[in-house]
């Protein structure tokens, strides 16, 4: 597979967006991105304290936020946009409303056709981060890491527009994709899917995963003894982009509606 233009222009992008400028040219490029874009800075630090506009995209909130710390709560990994929620019909999820993908593309070769068989039928949330929206993803309850998978792919542009115009744009970008586990030995896939532009995804954990990169080949992590907690910040886009989370049949049932801004912390399905 050779790269997509899409790759060439988010690695352009990914070299400007990391530059340090000189403080005063760099005061006017955040300062610029933040009015641009509408961020909502009252939980971060000055947009002037930023060293590079990258900094700015992944930047960390200054007091962690509160939310439910109960078992049965499972809450949003990011602030974003619900773009469409709801139950998988055998192995197929929406991408967006009358537009169907099916989950054993999304999750790739690397995973046996038994692990892919354990979310069909079951439920499934997509989460929508724009480019104004906090950059940075947290566990959505306390998993047990079994697997990470890197599958190398396009940068299409994941917002609403471009998701109701191309078929299967989760399964054509590059993502990340990890298979974790509940402490009742249940199931649930969070997959990343990268963007148009940096494209970047750091995945804190596993410093071996270099997403944007020329990798034409998926790479595959596997762990023994790798948990983490509710809220554990395990990562950042260095860009909007896009969470799927694929859960095993009955044990996710969201709270939450397609279409519907969230926030992270804010419990967005019940756990069975």
């Amino acid at each position: 597979m050779q790269k997509h233009i899409t790759s060439l222009i988010s690695q352009n992008f990914g070299k400007f967006a990391s530059k340090e400028f000189p403080k005063w040219f760099q005061k006017i490029i955040n300062n610029g991105y933040v009015s641009l874009m509408g961020l909502d800075m009252r939980e971060f630090h000055s947009p002037i304290t930023y060293r590079s506009l990258n900094a700015l995209f992944t930047r960390k909130l200054r007091e962690d936020r509160h939310y439910s710390l109960d078992a049965s709560d499972f809450i949003s990994p990011c602030d974003s946009f619900v773009t469409e929620c709801g139950v998988l019909i055998e192995e197929y999820a929406l991408q967006i409303k009358g537009m169907r993908y099916q989950s054993d593309m999304l999750l790739g070769e690397s995973f046996t056709q038994n692990e892919k068989n354990i979310v069909h039928g079951g439920s499934f949330i997509n989460f929508y981060l724009s480019p104004k929206d906090y950059h940075r993803f947290h566990m959505p309850m306390n998993l047990k890491v079994l697997k990470a998978v890197h599958i190398p792919g396009k940068f299409y542009p994941v917002n609403v527009p471009s998701l109701e115009k191309r078929l299967n744009l989760f399964i054509e970008n590059e993502r990340v994709v990890l298979m974790c586990e509940t402490s009742s030995n249940k199931k649930i896939f969070i997959v990343l899917v990268a963007a148009l532009n940096v494209g970047v995804m750091q995945v804190s954990f596993e410093p071996r995963i270099k997403t944007n990169t020329d990798v034409l080949t998926s790479s595959v992590y596997e762990y023994t003894n790798l948990h983490l907690n509710k809220g554990d910040d395990f990562g950042c886009f260095e860009m909007g982009s896009t969470i799927v989370v694929l859960a095993e049949k009955d044990l996710l049932h969201p709270v939450v509606q397609a279409g519907e801004h969230v926030k992270y912390g804010q419990t967005v399905a019940k756990v069975n």
